[in-house]
């Protein structure tokens, strides 16, 4: 007998097809059978060891976040409610051209260094790992959620070239070619960029593109975070279409937004570049979150030149007066690439995290100088997170309802008061953007959740319910589901969503997450 049935569920399935009444049957990880509107029908009904009357409620596959910042959290907290409490049952690391691996001491350093505000300095993490395969391994463990992974490019070039301002050589570039098809063929799905972030930023588009030629080999895509988010946006996006174009790689826009004041109501314009590229055979997709502010860390934020040398130099740079004050110069009257090329309005920035106990008082606050700035990142060695309220509601909406468009949290995880999107991005779309506003219908929300994120990432027995399919399945209810989360109190859990299931076992049960450890790693199959 399997081992469960879900009983008198609304089906959602993932495909956007309208839903129908049906019971589930799930054993073994997968779904088994399908009974459509079986109470109905007078058939004999499935039957298994355990049954789940779910009268009430949607069934839909498990939600995909595109965009995650979980490398650490998902090793040091077992529970990870941030996350499997929203119904997500994947998540893509490696975001932003930044993470762990592939990495020697060196770099290992470095990187735990500069993305201390993403992830905390990982003292709690026991770093048993250098290359790609070997994280992945470390996921097999037992993890509260699966994880796919991305090469983040940024860490290749600080592994192999360094964190310099420079061309690489051919004998570099070389070393970057290998480690990239080194971490494809142990499992990752693509490779990320941050462009925005040094050392990556550092990388000319014929760099890129080479690197982009060996992801397409294997099967992958392209995910960067592009060179501007706002002044120049639109040529940025276009310079990526054209870059995958070139290298024939698949391209996928994270977090895909129209930000500062600079680009208010430009979202037509990106939907008429990116549909234009569609239109002549780009292979293209994007994520966004559902909120107008922004989250990076205040050393983001900081001009390219002033960042060269990795953390170390840029402490020793804000740690000089003069330099400090081209610094200061550089933001508030030029436009720093690393704030996306706006000159810096300071009351934009809200403080999210420090790691020094002692800066707590400014967590929740909004700076009022580059005096302020420059102290937080001096006193907590670059580590201070941030909220940056820059955008705009209108262009949220139509980018979301793009037809290639998939769902990602940008969660930072880290700091004490984050972002609630790490805790709300997917209640947040059920139940405001699909119950209260109407921006998307049920059936489509979920596709753009699920389907459509799984076949981005080629996986051909995931994002749909489906006999076959694995058992990574929510429900939730479609009239309470709701975000918890807020920017006054950004860790609530949601409502509405009492089961989720990873490998056909429950993860959350009765809104309650409990001891099962299903997720695993998704490696990259071969073509």
């Amino acid at each position: 007998m399997e081992e469960l049935v879900i009983r008198d569920v609304d089906v959602v399935d993932g495909s956007g097809a309208p839903s129908y009444r049906a019971d589930v049957v799930v054993d073994a990880g997968r779904i088994v059978s399908i009974v459509k509107e079986a109470a109905d029908a007078g058939c004999q009904r499935p039957k298994a060891r355990r049954e789940l009357d779910a009268e009430g409620l949607v069934l839909s596959p498990g939600f995909i976040d595109m965009h995650a910042h979980s490398d650490l959290a998902l090793l040091r907290d077992p529970d990870h409610s941030a996350k499997a409490a929203q119904g997500v049952t994947l998540e893509v690391l490696g975001q932003d051209g930044l993470s762990y691996a592939p990495v020697d001491d060196r770099t290992l350093e470095e990187v735990r260094r500069a993305i201390t505000g993403w992830n905390s300095y990982g003292d709690d993490i026991d770093f048993d790992w250098r290359s790609v395969g070997e994280y992945l391994d470390r996921l097999d463990r037992g993890i509260a959620v699966n994880a796919a992974y991305l090469i983040p490019q940024g860490t290749v070039r600080a592994l192999a070239v360094g964190w310099e301002d420079r061309e690489a050589t051919p004998q570099e570039l070389d070393r970057m070619r290998e480690l990239v098809a080194e971490g494809m063929e142990q499992g990752a799905l693509g490779m990320s960029s941050g462009l925005t972030y040094t050392p990556g930023m550092y990388a000319k588009d014929a760099e890129l593109t080479e690197l982009c030629r060996v992801v397409a080999r294997y099967g992958g895509y392209y995910c960067p975070h592009h060179r501007s988010y706002g002044a120049g946006a639109l040529e940025a996006y276009a310079e990526m279409v054209a870059l995958t174009r070139e290298a024939g790689c698949s391209l996928h826009l994270a977090h895909a937004t129209m930000n500062f004041g600079v680009n208010e109501g430009r979202a037509p314009e990106l939907i008429a570049l990116l549909d234009e590229a569609l239109a002549s055979g780009a292979d293209i997709s994007l994520d966004t979150y559902p909120y107008t502010p922004g989250s990076t860390t205040l050393a983001a934020m900081l001009p390219s030149w002033a960042s060269e040398g990795g953390p170390e130099a840029v402490l020793k740079r804000l740690a000089d007066d003069g330099t400090a004050e081209r610094i200061r110069h550089h933001l508030e009257v030029i436009g720093s690439d690393g704030c996306h090329g706006v000159p810096m309005e300071w009351d934009t920035i809200e403080i999210s995290g420090v790691t020094d106990p002692s800066l707590s008082e400014y967590v929740g606050r909004r700076l009022d100088s580059w005096a302020t700035a420059r102290h937080l990142l001096l006193a907590d060695r670059l580590a201070p997170s941030i909220l940056q309220h820059v955008g705009h509601e209108e262009n949220v909406r139509m980018i979301m309802r793009h037809r290639v468009h998939t769902g990602g949290s940008d969660g930072i995880l880290q700091g004490a008061k984050p972002h609630p999107r790490a805790y709300g991005t997917f209640p947040q779309y059920l139940g405001t953007y699909v119950r209260e506003l109407g921006v998307l219908s049920l059936e489509e929300c979920v596709a753009h959740l699920t389907s459509r994120p799984a076949s981005r990432l080629r996986l051909p027995d995931r994002g749909l319910v489906k006999e076959g399919y694995r058992a990574d399945l929510v429900l939730f209810d479609p009239d309470t589901v709701a975000p918890g989360s807020t920017f006054a109190d950004p860790r609530k859990l949601p409502t509405g969503i009492p089961h989720v299931l990873v490998d056909g076992r429950f993860v959350i049960e009765d809104g309650r997450r409990t001891d099962v450890l299903a997720g695993r790693a998704v490696r990259h199959s071969p073509m």
